[in-house]
């Protein structure tokens, strides 16, 4: 048997009788959430029958098409570092026009989904990859990752200041976990802080900062989980050897098919 066709093999062995966005989702077509948002439209079908419910499940048997188009034998998972340039959306399309990551990515890489996001304006390590399930796995809070940001700070602030946030803040009735934010330097009304969360809410960062009467004058994610921004580029991706991420995901190769070593 070939490798696709064993790879294929696996995927329906291993997902028979899951949900169809989950099966979506693990054959790289878009992340679980964008799979249920396909089914909505009704573009997703089963044995040629439009699918009503994301809590449909799939037979071993059974053929899955989106748009018409069966789900293709899967690549094996891969996973990426890209060091994200401020001023890209972290988006397939944006209906404002603004200009995207997988716009902007290599064209020798496979269709990828990003692990979480970063806003526009941030910058910093984002985590790619082919696999949609993979992407779940790394984003769940249950994981307990840390991500870490280098943050630039305008406003007058103090590391008495900063500690307020390791006991967790409520801003417009948002409840933000403990975050751990540590003075590195300051000049005038300037300074930069290594900040350590867990959660990264949408604009966590910025909103606990207001609240402190300080705004973000830059935000660079250098840490998620135990994945480093290191020397990379801006703009540069470069591959996390399937080793590597499996061991931290816990995962082995006779589940996951022939991933790249």
């Amino acid at each position: 048997m070939a490798r696709n066709e064993t790879a294929f093999a696996d995927l329906v062995a291993d997902h028979a009788g899951d949900r169809i966005a989950k099966v979506i989702a693990r054959a790289g077509v878009c992340s679980r959430r964008e799979a249920e948002k396909l089914i909505a439209e009704g573009r997703v079908a089963l044995d040629g029958e439009a699918v009503k419910t994301p809590a449909t499940k799939v037979g071993e048997f059974q053929v899955v098409s989106v748009d018409g188009k069966p789900l293709s034998e899967p690549d094996p998972a891969r996973l990426w570092r890209y060091h994200k340039p401020s001023g890209l959306v972290t988006t397939h399309r944006d209906p404002k026009g603004r200009p995207t990551v997988f716009a902007n990515l290599p064209k020798h890489l496979p269709r990828v989904v990003s692990v979480g996001r970063l806003d526009f304006n941030s910058e910093g390590l984002l985590l790619l990859t082919n696999d949609g399930e993979i992407a779940r796995r790394l984003e769940l809070p249950a994981a307990g990752w840390n991500r870490k940001y280098r943050v630039r700070l305008f406003g007058k602030v103090s590391q008495g200041d900063l500690d307020k946030l390791a006991e967790g803040v409520t801003v417009e009735g948002v409840k933000y976990s403990p975050i751990v934010a540590d003075l590195e330097r300051s000049h005038g009304v300037y300074s930069w802080a290594m900040v350590t969360l867990k959660e990264g809410k949408n604009r966590e960062i910025k909103r606990v900062m207001e609240s402190l009467g300080l705004k973000v004058a830059r935000l660079i994610r250098v840490q998620f989980g135990p994945f480093h921004l290191g020397q990379l580029g801006e703009g540069a991706v470069e591959e996390v050897p399937a080793k590597i991420w499996r061991e931290q995901l816990g995962i082995g190769r006779k589940k996951h098919g022939k991933e790249r070593g």
